[in-house]
């Protein structure tokens, strides 16, 4: 009993440092970016790279005869989802600045509340429907269609989030069949080789910098995920949850210092909404599941 205060801290000491990590992912990718080099091929980086780094991980938790998938079109299916996110995400970032394009992303846990009852058949209370509802209407803030012009990047940050979020469902309904970091590995595998696939139509030569930040990447990437699977081994997901907002502070640093940017009041209005509602989404979450554990525990 008196350990779980500690393991706590170092849950939430563990998941704010992945947040303090992640957006440098997205500087290298808007860096690469404006030097001319495909997003397509940028992605392929991240996920070729991040196969290599994660594989030693994988062998270790499941050795050679555990990295064959259970279901090898359900891994390609969520895999061509995350794609699709860093796909859009990294094209966002040609038009927007880093902190509105993760602005914009936010909605991603809104959208997974949105179509969890259609994927995964789970009730959505009024409660829920009326954050979702909300949480939508930050976004609106953001973005404010009608008040300024629509900047492509809107779009392809709001198809990031859709697309992580169906990401995200997708490996709900997987959870629990191999350990976490055997997943990613799975996910890694099975983009890459769908990358390279498409990528060959898109390839620019590097130079020798751009091999090294391309490495750079997926050590950023993979890194930062490995932080947030430990955070969950020591705190729960509703204590961790909220968060991962904190990413939105360093976002807007790393944006400022390397590129000049910073996002206006209205930004930080509608993020602040986003964030509120994301957050009792969470919370509602956490008092479902225990209720339901309760009445699992009545005779």
């Amino acid at each position: 009993m008196t350990e779980r205060p500690a393991n706590s801290l170092i849950g939430i000491g563990l998941m704010l440092l992945a947040m303090a990590i992640l957006p440098f992912l997205d500087v290298i990718a808007k860096y690469l970016g404006q030097q001319g080099l495909p997003v397509l091929q940028i992605v392929w980086a991240r996920l070729f790279f991040g196969t290599f780094i994660t594989l030693p991980f994988a062998l270790k938790l499941a050795g050679p005869r555990g990295l064959m998938p259970n279901m090898p079109v359900m891994h390609a299916v969520r895999a061509s989802f995350l794609i699709a996110a860093t796909a859009f995400f990294f094209w966002a970032l040609h038009y927007l600045s880093i902190a509105d394009t993760l602005s914009i992303f936010f909605v991603q846990p809104l959208i997974v509340t949105l179509l969890s009852p259609v994927v995964l058949g789970e009730h959505v209370g009024i409660r829920r429907w009326i954050a979702v509802i909300i949480g939508f209407i930050g976004t609106l803030i953001i973005i404010r269609p009608g008040f300024q012009e629509l900047n492509p990047g809107v779009v392809m940050a709001l198809a990031a989030g859709a697309s992580l979020a169906i990401y995200m469902l997708l490996t709900r309904k997987i959870s629990g069949l191999a350990p976490a970091m055997v997943t990613t590995y799975y996910t890694s595998l099975t983009g890459a080789l769908i990358m390279s696939a498409v990528v060959i139509f898109f390839w620019e030569q590097p130079t020798p910098q751009q091999w090294g930040l391309f490495v750079l990447l997926a050590l950023i990437a993979n890194g930062g995920h490995y932080l947030v699977v430990k955070a969950f081994d020591y705190s729960e997901a509703s204590l961790l949850a909220p968060l991962a907002y904190t990413e939105m502070i360093m976002a807007v640093a790393a944006g400022w210092y390397f590129f000049g940017d910073f996002p206006d009041l209205w930004t930080f209005v509608g993020v602040g909404i986003l964030i509120a509602c994301a957050i009792y989404i969470s919370i509602r979450e956490r008092s479902r599941n225990i209720e339901s554990i309760r009445d699992f525990e009545q005779p």
